[in-house]
């Protein structure tokens, strides 16, 4: 969240901000709403002085035997007065707040204006694969090894989810713990597991809410959400609290199932698992001071391409234009993976920088060497989304046979034997 006073001082920045993201934050409103409360503020602090100076008289009037009836009036009076301005200002105030979780975070200067078409590919790692034969795309892969079952996942849930089974499932599993361990004795992460299930609170101060309400799956009786990302229970973990600046950082990773109703994209990118509404994601999350962010933003970067490296996979790393942004980034970069059967990059990874949009929004604040109460800057990427990892794996180590290998690092993961003696 944008402090009002931000706002008010940088009329031009916020609205291009609100352009560049194709939001629909109206920012006419919100200076409008913004002064009728300073105005209704200003009267109020007068009047309830004036209440309080004339509370002060009264006894000075009793005790100098003094009428004080007429200025017991006017304290009547002046209560009403402040009992209406304290309604119109508790109305304005809850307007004006929800236009303000309309506003996005404002881009970077080094983020490209403009659409998709505007990302920037800042490097590629490694080479496509070349194959002797026609590559297989893992739908058919799945097939020929029993990997999943997508119509029985239909029948069950309908289109849009996916069933692992047997090898596929075991493969999952091992990508899930391997990059659990490997973020943790590599990248000095602290796994971390939370609720699935959040409270409007929290899905507002990461940013989904307002905005994505309709993209999220919502548990009406209870008003819960499912989280989106483990990044909703993740960085809400510190909501409402003041850490020390010796606390600084926290680096969190934590694995869990996403769901997303996926609103608006019925049709694109649909087949297999290249988009479904219930998935199992690895995240990295970071609470840093101000002054690190942005070294954090690289590491985070490099944590993520270590993974796709391990594994042996060709990928590039993207820096996202405005119009690509999410509401609540400032800057995101994206790891896109090489599917060799379908023929195209998969974004696997999204790597952002909110700065204090986030945690002014949660309100979690640290307390800094100089003794000042300031906001944490916070982060996130995945590390990785296991489906898209998952095509990318059988694709890119398929035979001509239709079979598939695995790399070195996932093998032990998923050695039967040991399953065997237990």
């Amino acid at each position: 969240m944008l402090e009002i006073k931000f706002i008010r001082e940088n009329p031009e920045l916020i609205s291009n901000a609100i352009q560049q993201k194709n939001e629909k934050a109206c920012l006419d409103t919100i200076l409008q709403l913004d002064e009728s409360k300073r105005k209704l503020q200003f009267e109020y602090d007068n009047l309830r002085a004036e209440q309080n100076r004339c509370s002060k008289e009264i006894p000075i009037l009793k005790k100098t035997g003094q009428n004080e009836k007429p200025l017991l009036a006017k304290l009547g009076n002046l209560a009403e007065q402040l009992k209406d301005i304290s309604s119109n200002l508790n109305t304005i105030t809850k307007k004006l707040d929800d236009e303000l979780l309309k506003v996005p975070n404002i881009p970077l200067d080094i983020v490209p204006v403009g659409g998709e078409s505007e990302n920037q590919i800042i490097r590629y790692s490694g080479e496509k694969k070349e194959f002797s034969f026609t590559p297989r795309d893992h739908i058919e892969l799945a097939e020929l090894n029993e990997l999943l079952d997508f119509k029985r996942s239909g029948k069950i849930s309908g289109s849009g989810f996916a069933i692992y089974t047997g090898q596929g499932a075991l493969l999952e599993r091992a990508l899930i713990n391997f990059m659990l361990d490997y973020h943790i004795a590599r990248h000095g992460y602290e796994e971390i597991s939370l609720p699935i299930l959040v409270n409007r609170k929290a899905m507002t101060g990461t940013g989904q809410l307002p905005k994505l309400e309709d993209d999220m799956y919502l548990v009406e009786q209870d008003d819960f959400f499912l989280v989106p990302t483990a990044e909703v229970s993740v960085t809400n973990y510190f909501m409402d609290e003041i850490l020390n600046n010796g606390d600084l950082p926290r680096k969190f990773v934590s694995y869990s199932p996403c769901f997303r109703r996926e609103a608006g994209s019925y049709g694109k990118d649909t087949r297999g698992l290249q988009r479904l509404h219930q998935f199992n994601k690895v995240e990295m999350v970071r609470l840093v001071h101000p002054d690190q962010s942005f070294i954090a933003l690289e590491q985070m970067i490099n944590d993520a391409e270590d993974i796709l490296q391990a594994l042996g996979l060709h990928y590039r790393v993207v820096r996202l234009a405005t119009g690509d942004l999410s509401f609540a980034s400032a800057i995101t970069y994206d790891l896109e993976v090489w599917a060799p059967g379908i023929g195209k990059y998969l974004e696997i990874s999204s790597i952002s920088n909110f700065v204090d949009f986030q945690s002014r929004r949660a309100n979690i604040r640290f307390r800094d060497s100089d003794d000042k109460v300031k906001y944490v800057h916070t982060l996130n990427g995945s590390g990785l989304a296991t489906p898209r990892t998952f095509i990318a794996l059988i694709e890119t180590y398929q035979r001509s046979d239709g079979s598939y290998d695995i790399p070195d690092v996932l093998k032990r993961y998923i050695d039967a034997t040991k399953y065997q003696k237990l």
